[in-house]
């Protein structure tokens, strides 16, 4: 399918991030994605509500439309936390951190969760799109160089997500879950957002 000239930014400066959102949208994405690093403050609140309104900051930045992405990883036994605050958490904690936050507790289990929010500009509405994961944390397996990825296996396989050959990992993960649900938007709003894009 042919891009139109309409472009989307998309708020990130992970390479590796912007790298496997464009392999999950793939060739039949209708705009053009290109990305930008801003510095927006760090919100707290519900993950929702943090995604609507870094869009909102971001759009304000860029003047344009734009795409965020806010990503959590939220254990059962913790009634949700890390959550929205995973990165600072793994931060300061590391991979063996994340796992001792559990060692009180027999259950394991968690989720990743995926929020990404559009809007084609600042005072534009701005529409969410989530995406969850059912899995359970477990010592650091498979290569360290992305996140968390090394400690969550989602449930029905053996492997970390850090393990997982990306395609699979892509299909069933929280951020593909999250990315079908907005290429789900933009197919049905299609010619309307062109316009609007295009204004």
């Amino acid at each position: 399918m042919a891009k139109t000239t309409a472009a989307i930014t998309f708020v990130t400066g992970n390479a590796k991030k912007l790298q496997e959102v464009q392999q999950i949208l793939g060739q039949g994405f209708p705009f053009e994605l290109t990305n930008r690093k801003i510095d927006l403050p760090e919100l707290q609140g519900e993950p929702e509500d943090i995604s609507r309104e870094k869009c909102r900051l971001a759009a304000a930045e860029v003047k344009g439309p734009v795409m965020v992405e806010d990503t959590s990883l939220c254990f059962n036994a913790l009634h949700g936390l890390p959550g929205p605050y995973i990165k600072w958490f793994l931060d300061k904690t590391g991979h063996v951190g994340l796992n001792n936050l559990l060692a009180a507790y027999p259950d394991k289990s968690a989720y990743a969760q995926c929020i990404f929010a559009f809007t084609t500009g600042p005072g534009a509405e701005i529409q969410t799109f989530v995406g969850r994961t059912e899995g359970k944390i477990v010592p650091a397996r498979g290569p360290t160089d992305f996140g968390w990825d090394p400690v969550f296996q989602p449930d029905g396989f053996e492997e970390t997500y850090a393990e997982m050959d990306k395609t699979i990992k892509n299909s069933i993960s929280h951020r593909g879950r999250s990315l079908s649900a907005l290429c789900a938007y933009f197919d049905t709003h299609k010619a309307e957002l062109e316009k609007q894009l295009a204004a």
